[in-house]
């Protein structure tokens, strides 16, 4: 596959090959940053045309969920929650959860969405799993809304560890995308991979501390716990808006580590066979 790369001084294409390993095209996604937000305006659009709530749509899936874990979680396996009332300690763990649920979920299937536009136009691909990534901020912001009359309502007042919140969304955010570049990828080549996905985010959310505080797993292997990104996402994003204790710092390394090795990984695997893709869909 060939790169094209524009001249500042005029309107031509250079074509040129890749050389190395892989060629990012940083240039070429700056230049295609209208592109971006085409994509993510669209599907925001369609994502609510012709619903009877709109955007509440939003609201209802974390909102039932936080009711139903309330209830078999907190009232009858008396799971603790760090001190925090268990609607609260939940919700704050389903909202920063479902931002990457969602996000992963609709990128993995975003390639093969949009195969008629890559047949039609060269375009830096990763912009399509990129765009259906972020415009899932929009759920969140709603939703973020309701998590903030829930801490009034508890009378739960943010300190200072509040300038840390945006670092834990934009890190859910990223591992989100370092995912679904692999699997984005792969179900160009294998549609059974998108019949995966939600299983796996299930089973990855028992896996995650959404339900449970992660104070629960022994000491000595809260590192190893750190292998699962989501873990010290949850962890700090509870930790900086509610101000909980601090989370275990050797498991938001170990997290943070994951997450980089992911999405560079990623970007390199998804750059390396997009060549295909249009041969493919």
């Amino acid at each position: 596959m060939e790169s094209a790369v524009a001249q500042d001084d005029s309107c031509a294409l250079v074509i040129e090959p890749r050389t190395g390993y892989v060629h990012v095209g940083w240039r070429e996604l700056w230049a295609a940053r209208e592109l971006f937000y085409f994509l993510a305006w669209r599907d925001l659009k369609t994502r609510y045309a012709q619903t009877a709530i709109g955007a509440s749509w939003a609201l209802m899936q974390p909102l039932l969920s936080t009711l139903i874990f309330t209830l078999v979680f907190s009232y009858l396996a008396k799971v603790p929650s760090d001190g925090l009332p268990y609607p609260l300690f939940a919700f704050a763990a389903i909202l920063p959860w479902s931002l990457f649920a969602r996000s992963l979920e609709r990128s993995t299937l975003s390639v093969v969405t949009e195969g008629g536009l890559i047949k039609k136009v060269y375009f830096p691909r990763l912009i399509i799993p990129i765009s259906a990534t972020f415009i899932n901020l929009v759920d969140f912001a709603v939703g973020f809304l309701i998590l903030i009359g829930m801490m009034i309502w508890y009378h739960v007042v943010p300190q200072w560890t509040v300038v840390f919140l945006p670092l834990f969304v934009a890190v859910a955010l990223l591992t989100a995308l370092s995912v679904s570049l692999w699997l984005s990828a792969l179900n160009v080549k294998y549609r059974d991979v998108a019949s995966i996905v939600p299983l796996m985010t299930q089973l990855w959310m028992f896996a995650s501390p959404v339900l449970y505080p992660a104070s629960l797993v022994p000491e000595s292997i809260r590192w190893l716990y750190g292998l699962n990104p989501m873990a010290g996402v949850i962890e700090g994003f509870r930790w900086a808006l509610l101000s909980k204790a601090p989370p275990d710092w050797s498991m938001v390394g170990v997290s943070l580590g994951v997450v980089a090795s992911l999405l560079i990984g990623g970007v390199m695997f998804f750059r390396r066979v997009e060549r295909t893709f249009a041969d493919v869909i």
